[in-house]
C-alpha cells in the first residue's frame, strides 16, 4: 500500500511508526486497542483496492467513529468481529520506498477537494486525446474517473447549493463523452439510462436526446427513437441531415430484420402435413 504522510490517515499510529523507519527496513509494532479501533475500516479499504474496487465501497457516508458504532457489516467476518471487539494488534511493516512530495501522481482518494477539482480538466483532455486515437475503452475510463471525482465533491454539498449545480454542469460534458464511448462499445441500455437522467435535468440538451435516440434505435425501440429524433429537430433544425441519415439507417435495419424473419418462417405453416399409411 501507499501511505501519504500528512493526509490525516485513519490509522494515525501507522504514520507515527513509519517515520521512525529507514527504507528497506522491516519492523514489528505492537499497538494498544486505543490505536487500532479504526483498523477494520482501513483493512476493508485495502481489501477493496486489492480486488480492484472503490476503497470506500461498503462504508457509510459518516465519520469513522460513527461507523464503528453503527453495527454495519464490513463484508468480512474477521473484520466484523474485530470491529465489535477491538483488540491490541501487532503490525509487521516493510518500508519499500520513500518518495519526496510532488514526485508522484496522487490517487484520487488521497487528493484534497482542490486537487480533485484541478485534476478534472486534465482527465477530460486526456480522455479526448485517447478518443481521437481510437482508444475508446481507455477514453471511457478517463471520463468515468472525471465523473467520479466530481460526484465525490458533490456528496459534500447540499441540494440546491450553487456549488452543487456548478459541479453538475461540469459532469454533463464528461457524461456525454462517456455515453459516446458506450455507444461505440454497444452498451446501449447504459446510454439510455445516463441520457435519460440528463434530459430529466436539462430538457434542452440536444446531445443527450441525440445519443439516446441512437441507443433506442440500436435496441429496436423504434417509437422511442423517432420521438427523440423529433425532439432533436425541434431543438436544433440544423441537424436535419444527420437525423435523416440515422432514420434511414434505422428503417433499413428494420426492413432487413423483417425480411430475415419472413425467410426464417417461410412455409412454416404451409407444409403439407404428414399422412400415416397402413400396410
Amino acid at each position: 500500500m501507499e501511505l501519504i504522510l500528512g493526509k490525516k490517515f485513519k490509522l494515525a499510529a501507522w504514520e507515527r511508526v513509519v517515520i521512525t523507519m529507514r527504507q528497506g527496513e522491516v519492523s514489528e509494532f505492537t499497538c494498544d486497542t486505543k490505536h487500532t479501533a479504526l483498523y477494520p475500516l482501513v483493512s476493508q479499504s485495502l481489501r477493496n483496492i486489492s480486488a480492484g474496487k472503490d476503497p470506500l465501497e461498503g462504508q457509510r457516508h459518516c465519520c469513522g467513529i460513527a461507523q464503528i458504532h453503527s453495527h454495519h457489516s464490513l463484508g468480512h467476518k474477521d473484520l466484523d468481529q474485530l470491529q465489535a471487539s477491538p483488540q491490541p494488534l501487532v503490525f509487521t511493516i516493510e518500508l519499500l520506498e520513500v518518495l519526496p512530495p510532488g514526485s508522484f501522481q496522487l490517487d484520487v482518494w488521497a487528493m484534497t477537494d482542490k486537487e480533485k477539482l484541478e485534476l478534472v480538466p486534465q482527465i477530460h483532455e486526456e480522455g479526448n486525446m485517447l478518443f481521437k486515437q481510437g482508444q475508446v475503452k481507455e477514453a471511457s475510463e478517463k471520463y468515468y474517473n472525471g465523473i467520479a471525482c466530481l460526484k465525490n465533491l458533490q456528496m459534500k454539498e447540499h441540494p440546491g447549493d450553487e456549488a452543487l449545480v456548478k459541479l453538475d454542469l461540469m459532469i454533463t460534458p464528461l457524461l456525454l463523452n462517456y455515453c459516446q464511448c458506450k455507444l461505440l462499445q454497444g452498451q446501449y441500455y447504459e446510454v439510455i439510462e445516463h441520457c435519460t437522467s440528463l434530459v430529466f435535468k436539462y430538457e434542452d440538451n440536444v446531445k443527450a436526446f441525440y445519443k439516446r435516440a441512437k441507443a433506442h434505435a440500436a435496441v429496436w425501440n423504434e417509437t422511442e427513437a423517432r420521438a427523440d429524433f423529433a425532439k432533436v429537430l425541434e431543438l436544433d433544425p440544423s441537424l436535419e441531415p444527420s437525423v435523416a441519415k440515422e432514420l434511414r439507417a434505422m428503417e433499413d435495419r428494420i426492413r432487413s430484420k423483417e425480411k430475415e424473419e419472413k425467410g426464417r418462417y417461410k412455409g412454416l405453416f404451409n407444409k403439407t402435413p404428414a399422412t400415416a399409411t397402413t400396410g
